[in-house]
Order: structure tokens, then sequence, then C-alpha cells
């Protein structure tokens, strides 16, 4: 994550407001692969859409962010929670205590990581046994496949992995603040913002039932004690 603090920049909003969550099912099964009163940290915590459900369970819980529109709006989002202490670290460099946690997550995230440094880190800020999990949520088609995928298989050793059913529904605004919310999506001051919104709309136009656009996507847990 060193070198993509910023990539992120200017599209913490839209990353609030239109990425896909992750459903119960998935969170019931993470909070049964940690030990009782677990310590968490969540590595690349982004706008919180994840770090959220683990803080709704009352578990003591480190958010890692580097990016400063992502901490601002990970603020917001956190600041019911008495539980949580938002950090400005790396996933290679936390800032964390040695041996202070008992659960490493990463959701949507894994794949900015320098693998090895970011498992020293792991090991490291982690206790005996420290399981770390990743979290993809996986749309047909979609680069999210690829980077869970490849960053999984460079990452871990022999990692049970889990898949739950995440459908999203989007309206046409929502759709397009989705298409606006990915790294390599155009800001409005890019010059090739309006072409891109004119293909959006294109497909939404072309996809959608009774105004909704279906993505029947599938969210995977990956853990491992390392």
């Amino acid at each position: 994550m060193i070198n993509n603090i910023n990539i992120f920049t200017g599209k913490a909003q839209a990353y609030a407001d239109a990425r896909p969550g992750y459903p119960k099912k998935a969170i019931d099964y993470i909070a049964t692969l940690a030990p009782p009163n677990a310590v968490f940290a969540d590595i690349g915590a982004g706008t919180g859409k994840f770090t959220e459900l683990i803080a709704e369970r009352g578990y003591e819980l480190f958010a890692i962010e580097p990016n400063d529109d992502m901490r601002e709006q990970l603020i917001a989002t956190l600041l019911p929670y008495s539980n949580i202490k938002i950090i400005n670290g790396t996933a290679e460099i936390t800032t964390l205590d040695d041996t202070s946690v008992d659960v490493i997550t990463c959701a949507q995230a894994l794949h900015w990581f320098a693998p090895d440094e970011f498992r020293a880190e792991c090991r490291r800020i982690g206790k005996n046994g420290v399981i770390v999990i990743a979290i993809y949520n996986e749309t047909p088609g979609g680069s999210s496949v690829q980077h869970s995928k490849q960053s999984t298989d460079i990452f871990f050793t022999n990692p049970t992995v889990r898949e739950f059913p995440n459908p999203q529904f989007y309206t046409q605004e929502s759709w397009l603040r989705y298409m606006t919310s990915h790294s390599h999506d155009p800001l409005p001051s890019e010059e090739r913002y309006d072409a891109h919104i004119a293909e959006m709309n294109a497909i939404f136009d072309n996809e959608n039932v009774d105004g909704l656009l279906r993505r029947d996507v599938i969210t995977k847990v990956y853990n491992e004690a390392i």
C-alpha cells in the first residue's frame, strides 16, 4: 500500500455511498474464527464499510487507513463506536505494538499491499496463531475476481475459503456512483470522465430491468493462521 496511498483520493464519498457492503452471514462466519474477547486490526479500512460491521459486534478494533480522504470518511462512519481506534498507517507499517492483535482483516485491499512486508507485519503485531482474513466482493467479469485470486494466491499458503451470496441492485444514480468509485475510474476533472459516464449509462440502459441493474456479487472470505 505504500505506493498506492493516494490512489483513492477524491473518491471516498462515492466509495462510501455506492460500494457493496458485506452479508451478515459472512460477518457471522468471521466472528466464529475469532477467539473470545478478540482484538481486531482492520488493514486498509477505507471508508469503514467492513470495519463498521466488526465494530457493531463490540470487538476492540484498530482501523488502519493511510489515505487522508478515506480516513476522514472512516472517522465519520465509526463516530458512534468507542471500541475503535483509527490510525494513519499502512499495511506494511501499521505502527501497532508487537503481539497486540488476535485477528487481522483486510477487505477489498490485499492486492494493494506488498505481500512479504505485510506478512512480516502480521507476524509482528499478531499474537501467537494470529488469523489473517481477506474479504473480497467479487462481481462476475469485474476486476475484483482477478485481484482476489492473484493476491490471495501470493499471500496465503493453504487458506480456508468460504463464499456468500451478496446480490446488488443499482439505480442509475447509484450505478454511476459505483462506477466512479474504483481506483481506475476517472475523476470529474479528467478528460475521459464524460466518455466514461456515457459508457456506464449505456450499460445501465441496456441491462436494467424496471429501473434496476443487478449484479450477482459473491463475497469470498479467505482465512489462515500464519
